[in-house]
């Protein structure tokens, strides 16, 4: 299939193939029609690319607070590699998308196979939408009619919002895409309509449409064109989706509005706002959110679970389906907002007008699709394959793209001189753009078949935690060596059945336990080995909020944050002792409503054969200017202190003193060095495995415990 693309840090706009995307549950892929650059969002981001790198900062000052923290805590190298990293890190855009259903999971009943449907998908011939963001086209609506749902619903939620009534008088600020379809709605609703701009074709375009116009740039007045378009009573409601800097539509709109008026932000703008100009009107404000109730949840978009129909009237899909009606019926015109037509092999010229041709509208690009199955391809040659006969020599496939897969671990594997065959994601573009970055030969969205291929010996498993296990499993019995990320199961019935397919493979096994092979953390075993007395640890993680709705939080998906990131620390004091652990202790926080989430607020106590014990301190709730990390070692009159791995300081301790370092260094690619050498070498892995799975039966306990606590 073939994708469009927007580099952040060039600018540049392009069309990348890539592999056609995985079908996942409560999800349809879909053979696009056509589809509506929406000239207001996308060009807004196309600039963003464009600007310079001070551009962009001034474009985003709560980012830049972000770095500032950073660097204080993780240095300046860390963050700046974070940095170009998440600036290289290509967008897809797009978001109206019209085509017919190839495939629906199969517990989706409402729509079939060659259905025409609207959904939110990217600029892609073929995309994979989860199935609340979809709906039906009716047979009367055309293609490029539909093309503009999505962008319709925005302006119909701005409009549930401020809740019209038949003769009211409403202002609609900025007409462009939305701000036009906005109008006729509101024209639908009954409502007479001011719409506000500074270009006068589009104000001509409202006035088609049933609007009274006022243009600002010939000297108009807003605020004295809204008060005489209500008659002098004050307009009943404003909903700006104009996009400006300019706090002026906010506030034009407070002092053209009656008492009690409302008024709704759909667009973006300046809140530099009057307190006086709301408060002695008790004036309402509110900021629409997209389409409607249901975005930005993963329950409602990824999950499928849709919200009571008689509790949750209009959701993002029924937004959807209310402005295909409106179409249908005719009270949606949108013939007269087409003002360009493209080729989707053309899309790069399409967005060259995005950029220079400000009176620009609806620009629609259509698909045309060849014969058969020639776009629905799984994998993507992306260069030459290496020639390499020894067996020995590491091949790798990677199965996961995201974000610490491409900007840490597929860099530490072609760093330790490993031949990078193939890597997958299940969408298929982030497997192609971070492929193509790091020279992989390969691409692809069949993670089986990469698995069960023969160009491999090792597959590195950097997914959702959920499938870890499976995914070792399935590699071990294919008889590959396996890189797994953190947590290696979560639960203790597909650990057993990991121990299991390890004790009958030969394939060595590495969980990315990277802390241990830190530098700094090699010295501290290093000093500690020459002491054979017990040993008291503290560890500290200031792991920073993740909100209740995100994966890792998920019990089911990842585990909870101390299966998913604790077993580091867990890992790391059983590194450190040298001995077995023999006791497990845990508490957390105490639920209240203002902490819903405790679990990642806890304090582990573990024991060990040899007599040492140690804490870790796993915090959710502490400050971002606070170090992420700390260790600390006591152990006869003697301390050791490891603050961020950077630097570690030695307290009483004979022939050491301090040990400090630049860049942060948590032996990542330490970790991918030593499992390399240890193929290459026919040695055992760098972990045991006992250890290994050791420490998964403690974590899991640790979990177990902190939930089963009463608050």
């Amino acid at each position: 299939m073939k994708q469009i693309m927007q580099d952040m840090s060039s600018g540049e706009t392009r069309v990348i193939e890539a592999p056609i995307p995985q079908m996942s549950e409560n999800h349809l892929l879909i053979e696009t029609s056509i589809s509506l650059i929406s000239t207001g969002t996308e060009r807004m981001l196309v600039d963003f690319g464009k600007a310079n790198m001070l551009q962009k900062v001034r474009q985003q000052p709560d980012k830049v607070r972000q770095v500032l923290e950073k660097v204080q805590t993780d240095g300046l190298m860390t963050t700046v590699e974070a940095v170009r990293s998440k600036l290289g890190q290509p967008l897809p855009l797009g978001y109206c998308n019209v085509g017919r259903v190839i495939n629906a999971d199969a517990g989706i009943t409402h729509l079939q196979q060659g259905d025409r449907v609207v959904s939110n998908g990217p600029h892609a011939d073929i995309v994979r939408v989860p199935k609340n963001l979809t709906a039906k086209i009716p047979d009367s609506v055309s293609d490029e009619t539909a093309s503009f749902t999505v962008v319709a619903a925005i302006g119909l939620q701005g409009i549930r919002l401020a809740q019209p009534s038949l003769g009211e008088a409403f202002v609609v600020t900025g007409v462009g895409l939305i701000g036009l379809l906005t109008v006729q709605m509101l024209r639908a609703q009954g409502c007479r309509v001011l719409a506000i701009d500074f270009d006068a074709a589009k104000l001509e375009l409202a006035k088609a449409f049933g609007a009274e116009t006022c243009n600002p740039g010939t000297g108009e007045d807003p605020v004295a064109a809204g008060i005489a378009f209500s008659r002098g009573r004050g307009v009943d409601g404003v909903i700006i989706t104009a996009s400006t800097k300019s706090s002026d539509p906010v506030s034009q709109a407070a002092k053209m509005s009656r008492q009690r008026a409302r008024i709704v932000l759909v667009g973006v703008t300046g809140l530099d706002l009057s307190r006086a100009d709301f408060y002695e009107k008790e004036l309402s404000f509110q900021v629409s959110c997209s389409y409607g109730p249901g975005r930005y949840d993963p329950a409602y978009e990824e999950d499928g679970q849709d919200y009571p129909y008689g509790l949750v009237r209009w959701t993002e899909q029924r937004n959807f389906e209310a402005a295909l009606d409106l179409m249908a019926s005719g009270q949606i015109d949108v013939s007269r907002l087409v003002t360009h037509r493209f080729a989707f092999e053309s899309a790069v010229d399409a967005y060259q007008v995005l950029v220079e041709d400000k009176a620009a509208l609806g620009i629609i690009l259509n698909y045309d699709h060849p014969k058969g199955d020639a776009r629905q391809v799984s994998s993507v040659i992306l260069r030459s394959p290496t020639n390499t006969t020894a067996n020995k020599n590491p091949i790798v496939g990677v199965i996961g793209a995201g974000n610490y897969s491409s900007r840490v671990l597929i860099p530490a594997f072609k760093a330790a001189g490993a031949r990078l065959h193939s890597v997958a994601s299940s969408g298929g573009v982030s497997s192609v753009i971070h492929g193509t970055k790091n020279d992989f030969e390969m691409a692809t969205s069949d993670t089986d078949k990469l698995i069960n291929g023969a160009e491999t010996n090792i597959i590195v498993i950097a997914t959702r935690h959920n499938t870890h296990a499976k995914l070792t499993e399935q590699g071990l019995r294919a008889g590959k060596h396996v890189f797994v990320e953190k947590p290696l199961a979560l639960n203790s019935n597909d650990l057993t059945l990991l121990e299991t397919a390890h004790a009958e493979t030969d394939g060595l096994m590495l969980v990315g336990f990277n802390r241990r092979f830190a530098p700094q953390v090699q010295k501290i075993k290093q000093l500690l080995s020459t002491i054979s007395a017990p040993k008291t640890f503290t560890m500290t993680m200031n792991a920073g909020a993740i909100p209740g709705d995100h994966w890792t939080q998920s019990l089911e998906v990842g585990g909870g944050r101390i299966l998913g990131e604790a077993c580091h620390y867990v890992d790391l004091m059983r590194f450190l002792v040298g001995a077995p652990i023999t006791s497990v202790q845990a508490r957390r926080m105490g639920r209240t409503a203002a902490e819903p989430i405790v679990e990642d607020k806890a304090v582990i106590v573990l024991g060990f054969a040899d007599g040492s014990f140690g804490t870790i301190h796993y915090l959710a709730n502490g400050g971002a200017a606070f170090p992420k990390e700390r260790i600390e070692v006591f152990v006869q009159g003697r301390t050791l202190q490891l603050d961020n791995f950077l630097k570690l300081t030695g307290f009483n301790w004979p022939g050491f003193r301090k040990m400090s370092s630049m860049r942060q260094d948590k032996g990542q690619n330490a970790c991918v060095q030593a499992f390399l050498d240890a193929i290459r070498e026919g040695g055992p892995s760098p972990i045991p495995a006992e250890e290994l799975f050791e420490v998964a039966r403690v974590t899991l306990e640790v979990s177990q415990i902190l939930q089963e606590q009463n608050d």
